[in-house]
């Protein structure tokens, strides 16, 4: 073979090495495009979906806010528990449905709707009371409507569960915030707040709660305090409720004192 057409072979080889390297890299530069935009729309597909479902989640979810109070659908003749489940432990409440049907039928109509589930407790007073079930989680709000819940025959005791309503509302008046009785000082409170029921076990729970008062004595929980759900358990008016291993019965309803009370009362 000529050196001439050594050279030309050479030449023609370097050429198709060229055009070889220049379809690959064309190749390569399609692909990683094709894969980005294949890629882009499952990211913000998967964003989308993400926010979607977040926002779907807390507008298809708990209700706190109705335009007239419930309907009464307790059945007086048996009996109700509600168990309050907290970050810091289990409140069993003993219902009162017989003497507050009104006052029962609201708090078992919130707690079946979930209307309380992820509230904290937004007040907690020293030697008195734990509040919770303002919609905001302040002591300020309810749902939308209020309803005349039935007044005590009996004083205040440490366990005690009844309805706080605003310094301007009528005695009696129930929303959807409620104390508990967790010191002496309940016993001197005015018999103004509707009765929902009493602690039956886990009042060492509610004391527990007490004690994130701050330190001017009353006012919100130095530490966070949430209701995961309350439990609206009916039986009939021979059952009794059972103790949960490790849970703590209330102080005798009976306990008075002279002593006024120094905290302000339970008020929405």
């Amino acid at each position: 073979m000529s050196k001439a057409a050594k050279r030309e072979r050479q030449r023609q080889n370097r050429e198709l090495r060229r055009e070889f390297e220049d379809r690959r890299r064309q190749q390569r530069s399609r692909f990683i495009r094709n894969l980005s935009f294949v890629a882009v729309p499952i990211v913000v597909i998967g964003i989308v979906i993400s926010v979607t479902s977040g926002s779907s989640e807390t507008k298809a979810g708990i209700k706190r806010h109705y335009s007239k109070a419930p309907a009464m659908t307790i059945d007086t003749s048996k009996s109700y528990t509600a168990t309050i489940d907290t970050s810091e432990g289990k409140i069993i409440v003993a219902l009162d449905a017989k003497n507050a049907p009104t006052s029962v039928n609201n708090f078992v109509f919130l707690a079946r709707h979930k209307f309380y589930d992820g509230l904290l407790f937004n007040r907690a007073a020293k030697d008195f009371v734990i509040q919770t079930g303002g919609p905001n989680n302040t002591q300020a709000g309810g749902p939308g409507y209020t309803v005349q819940a039935e007044l005590p025959k009996a004083p205040y005791a440490i366990g005690s569960v009844a309805w706080a309503y605003g310094g301007t509302e009528p005695s009696g008046t129930a929303g959807s915030q409620f104390f508990i009785g967790t010191g002496e000082k309940i016993t001197t409170l005015p018999q103004t707040y509707g009765i929902i029921g009493n602690v039956a076990f886990g009042i060492d729970v509610a004391q527990k709660i007490m004690g994130f008062a701050p330190a001017n004595g009353d006012g919100p929980l130095t530490q966070k305090v949430k209701i995961k759900h309350i439990t609206i358990t009916e039986a009939g008016p021979a059952s009794t409720t059972t103790a949960p291993a490790g849970s703590t019965t209330t102080a005798p309803a009976g306990s008075t004192t002279t002593a006024p009370p120094t905290s302000t009362p339970p008020s929405t």
